[in-house]
């Protein structure tokens, strides 16, 4: 500290001192996350990321570090006057909360997008530099604060796991058909999905020009209507292609499957599940796959209810409050954060829930809610994400438990502390397939987020590699 006192002047005292006070409260990293937040994908999960790290971290160092190992800050005169700040901290100086704060948001980014981390790097080295530069902390109060920073923002993973880059993993496919023009390809539009102001129409007719458009009939079922429309055109279709969300993707993947044709997905929907999974961000990249006849096999589920036709599904199927808890998720995830809104959602569906009295491959269960993936999802838990493969032929079944002691509260504690995985409440099988028997009244089943009528009985099966996909070669994983 006597040598930081013995510096020369520089324009880099008042700047030093502006940086130190612009982190005060962390009103520089909140103002970096709310430029972050404006722009979807890993942008938008490093600021949520950030912010809640700070959050976590702010906690820890103000209210256990400080007060279980106070210490007393530097004294003011060992400063000449320029470089001191106006209103010095009277808190414990160990550890340094600013450098702890950045360290925290740094480390978070980094782990959603690696090349926003090395922007901010630079800049929350300079904020923990500074509290020594203008004698508020000793060296020794910003290395344990970045080290708790670090520490906390690696920490988060627990509860909210960072999803990979890369797309599930899948068998390449051979012989898809090259349609560089849309020359034999249909294209499936539903201007209703995803933003009602963007009608996917123009991009798919600039892509494919001589493709065969047809659009949904809100009258009539889109399954039907896609058989119909293809048994008009005959040989004339040798592909499928489908501009809308999962619930119309998984509609012209039942027709595509049961057809035998290969099917292009296009990114119009709001959340555009399988097409992540896939590695599909976009129309080019579906357009690309189109022109180089590039393809992998993935796996659907199917589910019989009752004495119904068996219905198909590219991402999930729910029974009981799952389906409730994913739209509060998705209401509240703007504002708080995936995992966040996840948890709250979950909190809200089992405090409202009725349990239902079933049986599941012949053992009986009471259980709050129940999730299906058509193939094994991660993480682990009550918020299943990301496919790391689409083709492992097995479906991935979950359930939480109604029949044990506080099984609510028990659960609820679980998903807060991120020990679901561990908690008896909590089940999670990965088979070929599984029965329920509904013993109670009724209930509704959702399927990639469509309501279907209630029913009883529910056979859910693992359609092994039935389908065939565009996607880029360079999305392609090994």
């Amino acid at each position: 500290m006597h040598r930081n006192a013995m510096l020369p002047r520089s324009v880099v005292d008042p700047a030093m001192r502006g940086l130190s006070w612009s982190a005060n409260h962390s009103k520089l990293w909140f103002a970096v996350a709310g430029g972050l937040v404006l722009r979807k994908g890993p942008s938008r999960r490093a600021a949520l990321r950030g912010v809640a790290a700070i959050g976590a971290t702010s906690a820890v160092t103000n209210l256990l570090a400080k007060r279980l190992l106070p210490r007393r800050r530097p004294a003011t005169h060992l400063l000449p006057t320029h470089r001191r700040v106006g209103s010095p901290p009277a808190s414990s100086s160990f550890p340094s909360g600013h450098a702890a704060s950045a360290a925290a948001f740094t480390t978070a980014v980094t782990m959603e997008s690696p090349l926003l981390g090395a922007a901010v790097l630079p800049v929350a080295a300079a904020v923990a530099y500074s509290r020594v530069h203008v004698g508020v902390h000793w060296p020794t109060d910003v290395v344990f604060g970045a080290a708790i920073g670090c520490g906390v923002g690696l920490a988060t993973r627990w509860w909210w796991p960072v999803r990979p880059a890369e797309p599930g993993w899948a068998r390449p496919s051979q012989h898809v058909a090259a349609l560089p023009d849309g020359n034999g390809l249909a294209v499936l539009v539903n201007p209703a999905s995803g933003d009602a102001d963007e009608d996917p129409s123009a991009t798919v007719s600039e892509l494919w020009p001589a493709a065969k458009v047809l659009r949904p009939d809100p009258k009539a079922d889109l399954v039907e209507q896609l058989h119909r429309e293809l048994d008009a055109a005959g040989d004339d279709v040798r592909a499928l292609a489908v501009a809308g969300g999962d619930g119309t993707v998984a509609a012209a993947a039942s027709a595509a499957a049961v057809r035998g044709l290969p099917l292009a997905v296009v990114p119009a929907g709001t959340l555009n599940h399988f097409a992540r999974d896939l590695g599909v961000t976009s129309a080019q990249d579906s357009a690309r796959a189109l022109t180089a006849g590039s393809a992998v096999r993935v796996d659907l589920g199917s589910v019989g209810v009752d004495d119904r036709p068996d219905r198909w599904f590219v991402n999930t199927a729910s029974l009981g409050g799952y389906p409730d808890m994913v739209r509060l998720r998705e209401k509240w995830q703007p504002r708080w954060g995936k995992w966040p809104a996840a948890a709250a959602a979950l909190l809200r569906v089992l405090a409202k829930a009725e349990p239902i009295d079933v049986r599941i491959d012949g053992v009986h269960r009471k259980i709050w809610l129940l999730f299906v993936g058509a193939t094994g999802y991660q993480p682990k838990g009550f918020a299943p994400t990301w496919r790391p493969r689409l083709d492992d032929g097995v479906l991935d079944i979950r359930y939480i438990r109604a029949d044990l002691p506080l099984s609510r509260l028990r659960c609820a504690f679980a998903a807060l502390t991120g020990a679901l995985i561990n908690s008896r409440t909590y089940v999670q099988q990965e088979q070929k397939a599984t029965h329920v028997e509904v013993l109670s009244e009724p209930v509704a089943l959702a399927c990639d987020g469509e309501v279907v009528e209630p029913g009883r009985d529910f056979r859910f099966t693992s359609r092994d590699e039935v389908l065939r996909v565009y996607r880029p070669e360079d999305a392609v994983t090994s």
